[in-house]
This record gives C-alpha cells, sequence and structure tokens, in this order.
C-alpha cells in the first residue's frame, strides 16, 4: 500500500520482516522484538529542588504568557486524511531520485558529517565536532551509567539559509569515547534539513553510529538498522502543526530507554506510543549502557559567504525571550538501571557562541528541569 501525503510525501507501507533493518549484517538471524517487557517507571520527585541552578541565569518561568497557550503535541501530517498502513507493516517514507542527488555522494546520503577531530575541553560534551556544527545543549555528566532519556521538545520550523545546512533539536544517548572512533550515539529528535528531505518543513528523525559517525549508521530508515514496530508513525515524515511566534505552542515527546531483558534502545513518540528500537546488536559500549545524555539545538554553519549563516536554532529567538518566542525542552528525565525514570539536576549547559545561540536552563514543580534555547545565527553581535 502507497499513501500520498498532503504535504508531498510518498510513504511506503512495507511488511515488517522485509524493512530495511533487517538487511544489516549484524541482524540476519534477528528475530523482531514486538514490544519491551516494559516501560520506563517514573520515579517521586516530590520536594526536590534544582539547587545547582543559579538564579541570576535561571530561564525564563514556563508560565504561559503573551497570550500563548500550550497545545496539544504535534502530530504527523501524511495520516490527517486518516489514511493508515495496515497492520503488520510499517511506513517507510520514500526516498527520491532528487534526495539522493542533493548528497555529496551515495555514501554520503543519509549520514552526518564526519568530525574533524577538533580539541575539545576536557570536560565537554562531544558536540565540538567541527564541520561548522554549532550547539546550545544541556547535558549530564560522564561518570554515571545511564539506561535512557525523555523530554518534551517545542517544535519550530526555523529558516534555512544553505541547502547543505540543518537546524534540529534531539535528545543524544552516548556512550565510548568521545576524542576516540568508538564512540556510540543514539539520537531522536525534529529537524529542518532542505538537503536531507527537499524542503524546509521539521520533521521527525532518528539517528544512530556506533563508530563516531565514521562509517556506520545513518538518518532515519536510509540505511539498515532500526528496526520500526510501530504502522502510524513515520520516521523521517513531517510534523503538524507548528507552534508560532506568541502565538499555540506544539510539542512532542521523545523517550529513548534500554530494554533490560534483551538490551535493545526501544523509542517512545509522543504518550508512550513505540515507534521501534535499535538492536543491542549495532553497538560496542551502548550495548551495555550509556555514559551521557545530551538535550539541544545543534546547526551547521557553512559560512556563506565568509559570514555566520543566518540558519536558526529553534525559533530564531534568544533563550531570554521565554514562553510563546523562544524555543524549549522541558521534563528532561533520565532511565537509570532499575528502569526508572526520573527529573534531571544538576545539569550543564554550553553553548559554543552565545552572540549566535543560547542557553538558559531552570527548574520548576510543572517543567521539571527545563532550558530555553536557539538564536538568529548572523546579527550585529554575530557577523
Amino acid at each position: 500500500m502507497t499513501i500520498e501525503s498532503p504535504d508531498g510525501d510518498i510513504i511506503d507501507c512495507v511488511h515488517k520482516r522485509r524493512q530495511p533493518a533487517l538487511d544489516h549484517p549484524l541482524l540476519k538471524n534477528h528475530k523482531i522484538q514486538k514490544a519491551p517487557p516494559e516501560m520506563p517507571k517514573r520515579r517521586s520527585t516530590a520536594g526536590k529542588t534544582n539547587d545547582d541552578e543559579d538564579a541570576a541565569t535561571a530561564a525564563p518561568a514556563p508560565a504561559p504568557s503573551n497570550g500563548a497557550e500550550v497545545a496539544k503535541g504535534a502530530w504527523q501530517a501524511w495520516h490527517q486524511n486518516g489514511t493508515r498502513c495496515p497492520r503488520g507493516t510499517v511506513p517507510v517514507r520514500r526516498s527520491m531520485v532528487d534526495d539522493v542527488l542533493r548528497a555529496k555522494s551515495l555514501f554520503d546520503f543519509g549520514k552526518k558529517r564526519s568530525p574533524l577531530g577538533l580539541a575539545r575541553r576536557p570536560d565537554a560534551p562531544d558536540v565540538v565536532t567541527g564541520n561548522g556544527h554549532e550547539h546550545a545543549i544541556a547535558y549530564t555528566g560522564s561518570t554515571q551509567e545511564v539506561y535512557g532519556a525523555r523530554a518534551t521538545i517545542n517544535v519550530w520550523d526555523p529558516s534555512i539559509e544553505e541547502v547543505n545546512e540543518f537546524s534540529l533539536s534531539q535528545i543524544w544517548v552516548l556512550s565510548g569515547s568521545f576524542d576516540g572512533s568508538d564512540l556510540n550515539s543514539i539520537e531522536a529528535g525534529c529537524q529542518v534539513s532542505p538537503e536531507l528531505y527537499g524542503d524546509s518543513r521539521p520533521r521527525l528523525f532518528t539517528y544512530w553510529t556506533s563508530d563516531s559517525y565514521q562509517a556506520t549508521g545513518c538518518y532515519n530508515l536510509l540505511c539498515a538498522g532500526f528496526v520500526q514496530t510501530n504502522s502510524k508513525v513515520a520516521i523521517g515524515a513531517a510534523i503538524s502543526p507548528v507552534s508560532s511566534f506568541s502565538g499555540s505552542q506544539f510539542d512532542i515527546t521523545i523517550l529513548i530507554w534500554k530494554d533490560p531483558k534483551l538490551g535493545n534502545w526501544w523509542m517512545g513518540f509522543g504518550d508512550n506510543t513505540l515507534v521501534g528500537y535499535w538492536p543491542a546488536e549495532l553497538f560496542t559500549h551502548l550495548a551495555d549502557h550509556a555514559t551521557m545524555v545530551e538535550w539541544g539545538g545543534e546547526v551547521v554553519n557553512s559560512r556563506p559567504d565568509g559570514g555566520h549563516t543566518t540558519t536558526q536554532m529553534g525559533s530564531g529567538r534568544f533563550a531570554g525571550e521565554g514562553f510563546g518566542k523562544a524555543a524549549y525542552f522541558r521534563n528532561l528525565e533520565v532511565v537509570d538501571a532499575d528502569n526508572s525514570l526520573s527529573s534531571v539536576h544538576g545539569i550543564s549547559t554550553l553553548a559554543e557562541n552565545t552572540n549566535c545561540y543560547d542557553i538558559q536552563s531552570s527548574y520548576s514543580n510543572e517543567w521539571g528541569t527545563y532550558f530555553y534555547f536557539g538564536g538568529p545565527g548572523k546579527n550585529p553581535q554575530c557577523p
């Protein structure tokens, strides 16, 4: 069955046993896991305060203001007319010839650019990867054992200056050597990438690598690896509706966690809708556990005409503008060894160039640990 989306996408309903994931040599005899034995349990955090936050630099209050309201979670455009894939199949967004031609090469199609091995601060997460990538993120320490992460992500449609640039808001689940070639990463969130998708719509995406983005892994289902189990969520499809300045705010919730029984890394979308999983066989370090989680935004700055790009991060507004104007992540949580979710406390934040993109974090009873982030890119302070 094939479904034509109102936004121009073509969704093919593929039998679950013929999906791209199972072409991976490590999954030759893989038996599809229908569902994890249990979802992560929420641990009570009553009475906790974010003692590590400096009130002078805390993010603006999360309470709705300026007439804006938090609307229900954003969903996907391709089944707005009620058409869905039949049971026993999974929706796969069709790649067109033009999609491949926009990539630098066939090998590069669907892959992130490899890191350049730039020097890093010893206490910083793996974000300073060169190739013009810039970030505004919150992250956990690198000494704990982590088994998953969750957050609710504000959905916007940031403008992109160059076709080969992108802007994304995502969760990273990481393990391995940040300065070597064995970094394992699982990523999911929303992304605007004209090069990858041929338009400027925000799209639900996933990514994985087991060798620091060198040869393994890819976006979405563009290579073998991620096993999809859901017939209603199409990875790589547009998210609709999106937030508007001083208007309704839309967000999506992403949950990534390790099934304690079989060791696969599952992804939940929205209200605990199971999308699929990254099999444990794909990884080395993540076959055991993660050591760091990151939440936040990333853009590619290709420095068009020698100056900073005008590609926006988040809503294109700085963190200090607050609700309804700046983009947010709320209810940051991690999964621990006993499969329990708890609010993150004592997070660190990082932005390479706060004149271009910045981040401010805080804590509230309603939003738990949260932050505003983003920026316009090029401006008088960011030439």
